[in-house]
């Protein structure tokens, strides 16, 4: 049975796979880094009201599955955990000034997962009339 979530509008389903990386792939979440990385993004995801499913940190990107109020968006999520990461990691590692102009790359990969196959939804909307 699927679990769904709601806010005042909306009842909801949202679960993404995010990966996003250092600037130039570089292998810096490692040892310390990394356990504040996770650290941090737990946090940051009660803050924001994300639920973080699975996490994972390898030393050159970072593999989170998150479900997401559609009302806020995927974007605000992935700006946010970002956006607070570099800056508390730069201000407790120097040395990840030292070695990168910015921590995070501006791009990130990301895909929807759950739910029923895509095959399954479309019978689903094409035979509406016909139940």
């Amino acid at each position: 049975m699927q679990k769904f979530k709601s806010n005042k509008n909306v009842v909801y389903s949202c679960k993404y796979h995010v990966i996003f990386c250092p600037k130039y792939r570089r292998p810096v979440l490692v040892n310390a880094i990394a356990s504040r990385l996770k650290e941090l993004l737990a946090q940051i995801a009660i803050d924001i009201k994300v639920e973080i499913i699975e996490m994972e940190i390898m030393p050159d990107h970072v593999h989170l599955l998150v479900e997401v109020d559609p009302q806020f968006g995927i974007h605000r999520v992935v700006k946010r955990f970002k956006g607070a990461t570099s800056r508390y990691l730069r201000l407790e590692f120097p040395e990840l000034k030292s070695r990168l102009p910015t921590l995070w790359t501006n791009s990130y990969f990301v895909s929807t997962v759950g739910g029923a196959p895509l095959e399954a939804v479309k019978m689903y909307i094409q035979n509406q009339k016909e139940t």
